[in-house]
């Protein structure tokens, strides 16, 4: 069983694709988008169900003169039924747009609509190669992003409702194995999680998906 994982990023102009590479899985060091040549980023090590050391501790709370328009960035989701069904509760919970971003499919793969089930269609969405380069640009544009991880930093998503910030905030949810991109983690002002009672410390990506968007939208 693989210890780590690779970000690597295609060197090819035009391309710049940027994903994870862990053993066993249908990548290589070829860029799945193109087949060019890819330089490594960083390793990290790679834990499958981390045990918990949660900050308790409240964040100082932010401005909330209004609800959030919520957006949610979807970095290297491998899955096309995942991302179809991460449409639809999106859509349920009021989203206004999916950033997709490295390996995450998009609509014109029909595995997609068949979990989504026509939200595809109503819900805008963007593509782009690399999602440190559009979590930065997402910053710039005045974005409050969040990501859903589990992280020493993380604190319950359901604490975290009474701070959500006014404007734009966009919900980050990583690969299925390696979770949030390191680079993207860098830039979120908050990290969130969902508490578990479980032996098991992590969910179905589309299923956590779905439960913090209605923690955060969905009328609530």
């Amino acid at each position: 069983m693989s210890t780590s994982y690779q970000i690597r990023q295609c060197q090819r102009q035009g391309c710049g694709l940027r994903y994870p590479l862990v053993e066993g899985q249908p990548y290589s060091e070829q860029c799945p988008r193109c087949r060019g040549s890819t330089r490594l980023i960083l390793t990290r090590p790679l834990t499958r169900e981390p045990a918990p050391t949660f900050a308790q501790q409240s964040s100082p709370a932010l401005p909330q003169a209004a609800p959030p328009v919520l957006e949610a960035l979807l970095d290297n989701i491998r899955s096309a039924w995942n991302v179809g069904a991460m449409f639809r509760s999106a859509d349920g919970a009021g989203f206004t747009r999916l950033h997709l971003c490295g390996i995450t499919p998009t609509p014109e793969i029909p595995a997609v609509g068949k979990t989504a089930l026509g939200a595809e269609l109503s819900l805008p969405w963007t593509w782009a190669a690399d999602g440190v380069a559009a979590a930065q640009a997402l910053l710039e544009q005045g974005c409050c992003l969040w990501a859903l991880e589990q992280d020493p930093r993380a604190v319950s998503i359901y604490a975290s409702k009474p701070d959500l910030p006014s404007g734009k905030l966009v919900l980050v949810v990583g690969n299925e194995v390696c979770g949030v991109d390191p680079g993207i983690l860098e830039l979120c002002q908050r990290v969130v999680h969902i508490p578990m009672l479980g032996a098991k410390r992590s969910l179905n990506a589309a299923v956590a998906f779905g439960i913090a968007a209605f923690a955060l939208g969905g009328g609530g």
